[in-house]
């Protein structure tokens, strides 16, 4: 599931403790397993890059704050709804924005 975010409040795309938060909020919810802690890089000006390795695979995060821009990756073998389940948290964690959610299957 590939999730983009647009006009999504700066501050939100920025917050280190919120998304890491939503990240693990988003696997739980989905019933994923983390394998670690969500893994952070911050670069200079803001934008953040975030993964969380999962047994059923990983969710990632890219943040461009000065865009209000979110790019959100789910994938997983877990549960069918397991990605939808993900992808909602991490919606309510932003906050207001505009989203657009695709579903790619793979692998056939």
């Amino acid at each position: 599931m590939l999730l983009d975010g647009y006009e999504i409040a700066s501050e939100r795309l920025t917050d280190v403790a919120l998304l890491t938060q939503a990240l693990t909020e988003a696997a739980l919810a989905a019933e994923m397993t983390p394998l670690s802690e969500p893994v952070v890089h911050l670069f200079p000006g803001g934008g953040l890059t975030a993964f969380l390795p999962l047994a059923e695979s990983h969710l990632a995060l890219h943040t461009y704050p000065e865009r209000g821009y979110i790019a959100a990756d789910c994938f997983t073998c877990g549960l069918p709804d397991g990605a939808d389940r993900a992808v909602s948290v991490l919606c309510a964690a932003l906050g207001e924005g505009r989203f657009e959610i695709r579903k790619l299957e793979r692998g056939g």
